[in-house]
């Protein structure tokens, strides 16, 4: 019998403790560990298998390709019949499982371009793509998540919802400076297309709009700054806006500018973000007073209103007074389009303000014309010379003699005159006219591209969502025939990526969630379904990919104490970190979790445990609370600085103090993967065995081996 060969049996004793050091207390096992592979360029059915064999249950295939697939960017629909077949029976042949992480190229559904405009046809392209991971996650993995990112817009930090809780208040900021200069992007709904960026740093020159208050002096005083009711019935309170013939403006449009009698001129106002905030709140007043008004109101006041779009979508939706509301950007931007509308209106007014008058004159050319031809017709060729009139030029009269012409030459001349003074007119007050009309319209369909995006990203998630749905029934249904392997139903994991956009902070996922599964529930409702099976349905169709390293990329925005280490400041940051955990893990948001690392900075994919993410304690959290969802480790710098991408899974087992069973000896307990890890066939000590050069020739040497000297 051979004692301390290093080889134990499972049903051999050991009585052996786990060093203080392990924290295999978390709940998790090896077999709960999975792996992520990006498939692409190399053939990828073989090296599945050998990523199989490492000894996870579960691998993440990663589309790296959108649109048509290529060389290193594999799509799914670059995976044909057989190649499927494959998959599947190698999952069932391994008792393994694969889930489905969709094209990386995807951000967000809101359909935001790289000018920042937004696009249905972006939009539509990447819901196709989900689509195309969809079905392939229902042919070859039986169900399970398929993940795709978030990122639906650009948004600075310093003014975030988040960025306002007492407790954490301004604890994250893009840049130095950023409260002040942050710009926030305003769109034609009509379109998606930018209309400009409302810039908190640049002051916006605007008329003083004319009130009832003190400025107003003389109406002030007459009625000693009471409430007066204008000849129209109007109750006008102090501070409304009124007309020059004091009657109450119930519509910002019709507002007019006041005029500074001292001055002599109509007073304008650099308007700062600060009044634009105010301006806002006045503006959402009148938002809802319409609101309310609605039905009372005619189709031409309606379409006169600069809320008409706005309120439109509001009433289909089914939405309350309380849910209209306008943004500081919103406001600034319409102040700009008023400017612009004003300008328009004024040169329409200059250019076609006399052109009625002009109609008149040439009617009255035209009559005096026939009569004076008649005259002329009539009189004798003998006389005719004394009908002839000085026509003189208008400009250089005094400089040039004038011409003796007959009364219709010089009636025909003027009349060329005005006929062409008219076409001037038509042509420039009519495009002005255009303008303003134009400028107004979309005055009616402005939003903040925050507010739109998220309604877009809603609505294409839910799309998404039931798509999922009715694959994962369909799937279900050949399963119970015996047709197809179903492990569990297709959902959407929506996975939280980098700071700088909508959707990577934690709030903003729970409100990415919530919102899509709210609209994915809405509109099942709307084809009959029953209403809590709706909710039901969403919740298990839609959920939440947690990233630890993303979340750890939020360090390098820390606003810490400059007079604390940066140990101190950095646990303050894990405080926050894992304070969020917690509230994601209590509400029934995240699904799915990547595990992986990094120093905070960039998305550098170290294994778990070789940065400074709180990776251990926030599996603890989740676990704590029930998650029973694929844990995923992401490899990416082993690739470079160890031997193989699959270090990442060794060291995350180490990490989690999983012992190798059946290795060891019957005295010196068991031993951990760090004992096997970059080991010579699993041992640390050099080989037992040399091999040439560093071997003596065996070509001099005896049978049994014994050198000849």
């Amino acid at each position: 019998m051979e004692f301390g060969t290093g080889y134990l049996h499972p049903m051999d004793r050991s009585y052996t403790a786990s060093p203080p050091t392990k924290t295999n207390d978390v709940g998790v096992s090896i077999g709960d560990i999975g792996y992520s592979t990006a498939l692409g360029p190399t053939p990828n059915i073989p090296r599945l298998g050998a990523v199989m064999r490492t000894g996870q249950k579960v691998t993440e295939l990663t589309f790296m390709g959108m649109g048509k697939g290529s060389g290193r960017g594999h799509t799914p629909d670059l995976y044909g019949e057989r190649q499927r077949q494959a998959l599947r029976e190698m999952q069932k042949a391994n008792r393994y499982d694969f889930t489905t992480h969709a094209s990386v190229g995807i951000q967000g559904l809101s359909g935001m371009d790289q000018q920042g405009n937004f696009s249905k046809q972006n939009k539509q392209k990447s819901i196709e793509e989900i689509e195309r991971a969809i079905h392939f996650a229902a042919d070859v993995t039986g169900g399970g998540s398929i993940v795709m990112h978030t990122g639906e817009f650009f948004r600075h930090m310093s003014d975030a919802k988040w960025n306002q809780n007492e407790k954490w208040k301004g604890k994250f900021k893009m840049f130095a400076g950023e409260e002040d200069k942050a710009t926030f992007r305003v769109i034609d709904r009509r379109t998606g297309a930018v209309i400009d960026s409302a810039r908190k740093n640049r002051a916006v020159p605007r008329p003083v709009w004319l009130r009832y208050n003190e400025e107003n002096k003389d109406l002030w005083d007459k009625h000693e700054g009471k409430e007066f009711q204008d000849e129209k019935g109007n109750w006008i309170r102090p501070n409304q806006y009124i007309d020059y013939e004091n009657n109450l403006v119930k519509d910002l449009g019709k507002r007019v500018p006041f005029f500074d009698k001292d001055a002599d001129h109509f007073k304008t106002v650099n308007m700062t973000w600060e009044n634009f905030e105010e301006e806002a709140k006045e503006m959402t007043k009148f938002a809802r007073d319409h609101f309310r008004n609605w039905n009372k109101m005619s189709d031409k006041e309606k379409r006169a209103s600069h809320w008409f779009d706005r309120i439109e979508r509001a009433i289909d939706a089914g939405k309350k007074e309380e849910d209209i509301k306008i943004r500081a950007d919103e406001a600034y931007i319409i102040a700009q389009l008023e400017t612009t509308e004003a300008t328009a209106r004024g040169w329409a007014y200059q250019y076609g303000g006399a052109f009625d008058q002009d109609v008149k004159r040439l009617q009255r050319l035209k009559e005096a014309k026939t009569f004076y031809k008649k005259l002329e017709d009539e009189t004798d060729p003998n006389k005719k010379e004394l009908l002839k009139r000085q026509a003189r030029d208008r400009i250089t009269s005094d400089l040039i003699p004038p011409e003796s012409k007959y009364p219709t030459e010089i009636i025909e001349r003027e009349i060329q005159t005005i006929k062409n003074s008219m076409l001037q007119s038509q042509e420039a007050a009519s495009s002005q006219w255009s303008q303003a009309e134009n400028t107004a319209e979309q005055i009616r369909h402005v939003q903040s591209a925050e507010t739109y995006a998220l309604e877009e990203s809603y609505e294409g998630y839910a799309q998404a969502g039931i798509k999922a749905m009715i694959e994962s029934d369909n799937l279900e249904k050949l399963h119970k025939k015996g047709k197809k392997r179903f492990k569990k139903p297709l959902a959407l994991a929506i996975e939280n990526l980098f700071p700088n956009n909508f959707g990577g902070h934690p709030d903003e996922l729970i409100e990415v969630i919530q919102g899509s599964r709210e609209k994915m529930a809405e509109t099942l409702k709307l084809q009959g379904m029953n209403a809590s099976e709706a909710v039901k349905k969403a919740e298990k169709h839609i959920y939440a990919t947690f990233d630890t390293a993303h979340m750890n990329m939020w360090w390098k925005h820390w606003q810490g104490d400059q007079d604390k280490t940066f140990a101190e400041n950095k646990g303050e940051f894990d405080k926050w970190y894992l304070e969020k955990i917690e509230m994601l893990a209590k509400d029934n948001i995240v699904g799915h979790l990547h595990l992986v690392d990094n120093y905070g900075y960039d998305d550098e994919h170290l294994a778990p445990g070789e940065g400074n993410t709180p990776v251990m304690q926030a599996l603890k959290i989740f676990k704590k609370h029930g998650f029973d969802g694929d844990i995923i480790v992401e490899p990416g710098a082993d690739f470079d600085v160890d031997t193989s991408g699959q270090q990442s899974l060794l060291k995350t087992w180490k990490l989690l103090g999983s012992p190798i069973y059946g290795v060891g000896s019957g005295s010196g307990g068991g031993r951990g993967w760090g004992d096997l890890s970059h080991g010579y066939s699993g041992q640390i000590q050099p080989p037992y065995f040399t091999i040439r050069p560093y071997a003596p020739s065996e070509d001099w040497s005896l049978w049994s081996g014994v050198p000849l000297e």
